[in-house]
């Protein structure tokens, strides 16, 4: 769980540091106070991207830092040792995160500098975050698969990286395929222009790199008679009177009188002793460098011819040796391809056909078991929303095929497979009895999609391991009973993982077993948000002014104080039914 979070100037935020315990906590306040940016800060820890506009006016950077206190056996322990990340089950999991006022952004996990993808891969595993307006993907249909293959991966997963594998090949296929056979009359027109280039090319025989040393070659044979004068002068020179044989006469000299100061005239002899080996070395590697030197006008001749022939390639075909030979392999295999069009399509397309059986086959062995989680998925959801006063309701997750008139034939029909599949889902709901099922983007109302992610939230908490599960007002657009089931059903999730949630209606604040209260101040000029946890006095005012507006009377207070006191009867009601 969150055990810590702290905040350093985010947005109106100056210096927070709040702790939490397990439960359902709630955070209240005014409209404008700051709320949800507690909430965009442990969405940034994890790992959503982050702007120099969060960052509070007049400061260089933001800063967030929360620890979780999770147990041995959490898979995001298994996650940190696979990305390279040191952690302990026995310590704190620390993440740091940090936005300059350059944009630029750096996060740490246990200390350790780490990239965006891996700490939100991390933070997926830690921190599940229900946006104010998240209810609003449930009317985009094409998102309900994703929803629908998410609750059933332990069983859908397989099965579809299997299918998504065959589709990439068939894919690759089928475009090999079909590039093929709409090969035009002018590409075929071009075999004989290739077969042309292939011969000049195949003619020059060319080895990479020769236009390098060629090159090479070119120069020493222009400049063979300059170097043999140079060359030979330099070797004269060093066996001349001024070279080696000055350096022995004057090696010999200091021999004469090392025996008087041997401790300063001797290392002096040895250096000159080096210094000839050196040059002796040097003038026999100049001799023999000379005995090497080529004077052959005819040699040049056929180097020159050579270069102009590479150039006359390069002007044609590519920017060096290695170039022209890369083009001569590309337009060989396309050759080659035209040449025998007939006999590789025939080839291509027994291996699409086989492909095609194997991945329909496969897109229908996903399609059932899908029929199978949405049905179940379907029964979960029903479950849940008469939790949530919705028990009238009725559901189905619908899976069609999606049909095309171009597409593959199967089973009588047209379908056309993609990288999910050959389904699309949709949730159809009927609120009341007699009701047909009809899509969710039709019928239902904001409330109502409030509770429907609520449900999907309280089933994948049942699922997944996620320790942190946050909503941003998903008691929007309800009030009376649906706002107290909805109070109900996050106190009960709160037995599975810890549950945060921002809210404006005292029903959901008072069923909260711990309560914070944001408020803006004005501190020498300067606004700043305050976060303040709330003990039981301080939840009942809070509660009153959630009641009764600005001014609190003694009814309002009353009010709140038997709301705490219900909602503990009840808290303790939950729980003994779960037990």
């Amino acid at each position: 769980m969150l055990v810590h979070l702290s905040i350093r100037n985010l947005a109106v935020v100056e210096a927070v540091d709040i702790s939490f315990a397990s439960g359902f906590h709630v955070l209240t306040g005014e409209t404008g106070a700051g709320k949800s940016i507690i909430i965009d800060a442990l969405g940034l820890i994890a790992g959503g991207r982050g702007s120099a506009d969060l960052i509070r006016y007049g400061c260089d950077k933001a800063e967030m830092e929360a620890s979780f206190d999770l147990p041995e056996h959490h898979p995001v322990w298994a996650t940190l040792n696979r990305l390279g990340i040191g952690g302990d089950s026995g310590e704190l999991l620390i993440i740091r995160r940090e936005i300059s006022m350059q944009g630029k952004s750096s996060a740490r996990i246990n200390g350790q500098l780490v990239n965006l993808s891996m700490l939100r891969e991390v933070g997926d595993e830690l921190i599940n975050l229900h946006g104010q307006h998240e209810h609003q993907t449930l009317l985009r249909p094409e998102r309900h698969l994703e929803l629908l293959d998410a609750y059933g991966a332990n069983v859908i997963e397989p099965i579809k990286t299997k299918y998504q594998q065959t589709y990439a090949e068939f894919v690759r296929i089928d475009k090999e395929y079909s590039d093929l056979r709409n090969t035009s009359q002018q590409a075929l027109q071009m075999l004989d222009l290739y077969r042309f280039q292939i011969n000049e090319i195949a003619a020059a025989a060319l080895k990479p790199g020769e236009d390098e040393w060629l090159n090479e070659e070119k120069v020493k044979l222009s400049h063979s008679e300059k170097m043999m004068d140079s060359v030979s002068r330099a070797y004269e020179l060093l066996y001349g009177p001024q070279g080696l044989d000055a350096i022995a006469k004057a090696i010999a000299r200091l021999n004469e009188v090392a025996g008087y100061d041997s401790k300063g005239i001797a290392p002096l002899v040895e250096q000159l002793q080096s210094a000839y080996y050196q040059l002796e070395d040097a003038a026999y590697g100049l001799r023999g460098y000379r005995e090497r030197i080529e004077f052959n006008p005819e040699r040049l001749e056929e180097v020159e011819e050579r270069l102009d022939l590479i150039s006359t390639l390069r002007r044609k075909y590519g920017d060096d040796v290695q170039g022209i030979l890369d083009y001569f392999e590309k337009i060989r295999k396309e050759a080659d391809t035209l040449e025998n069009k007939d006999e590789l399509l025939e080839q291509l397309q027994a291996k699409r056909s086989e492909m095609t059986s194997k991945l329909l086959a496969e897109a229908a062995e996903l399609s059932a078991v899908r029929q199978q989680i949405a049905e179940e998925l379907a029964g979960q959801i029903e479950s849940e929303l008469k939790d949530l006063q919705m028990e009238r309701t009725s559901l189905q997750v619908k899976l069609t095929w999606n049909e095309d008139p171009q597409g593959l034939d199967w089973q009588g029909k047209k379908v056309k497979p993609g990288k999910q599949g050959i389904d699309s889902a949709e949730f159809l709901i009927s609120p009341n009895p007699g009701e047909p099922l009809r899509p969710l983007s039709k019928i239902a109302s904001g409330g109502e999609l409030s509770r429907m992610m609520l449900a999907l939230k309280s089933i994948f908490a049942r699922h997944d391991q996620v320790p942190v599960l946050i909503f941003d007002e998903v008691d929007t657009g309800v009030s009376g009973r649906a706002a107290q089931s909805i109070a109900n059903k996050l106190s009960r999730l709160s037995g599975t993982c810890q549950v945060f949630a921002i809210t404006h209606l005292p029903q959901v604040a008072c069923m909260a077993d711990r309560q914070y209260l944001i408020e803006k101040v004005v501190d020498d000029g300067r606004t700043m948000t305050r976060v303040n946890p709330l003990d039981k006095a301080g939840r009942v005012n809070e509660l009153a002014r959630m009641l009764g507006g600005v001014e609190i009377t003694k009814k309002t207070r009353h009010h709140a104080h038997e709301m705490l006191k219900l909602a503990q009867a009840q808290k303790d009601g939950l729980l003994s039914t779960a037990q």
